[in-house]
């Protein structure tokens, strides 16, 4: 199935792009992902850190 795609995408026209792209907004994602934990307020965190262990009696059925 990988030689299909791989010929396939060799008769494409700029192939070359393709992964260039996809590079790119993988990047874009993490950098964006790692921006938004570092400007995340502390205190959401820890709320955030200690949903598992905040079972109450009133929660379980």
């Amino acid at each position: 199935m990988f030689r299909f795609i791989k010929q396939y995408a060799e008769t494409i026209d700029n192939a070359q792009i393709y992964p260039m792209i996809s590079l790119f907004i993988f990047l874009v994602f993490f950098v964006l992902l790692l921006w938004y934990v570092v400007k995340m307020d502390k205190k959401n965190i820890k709320t955030l850190s200690e949903i598992p262990l905040d079972i109450n009696e009133t929660d379980v059925n």
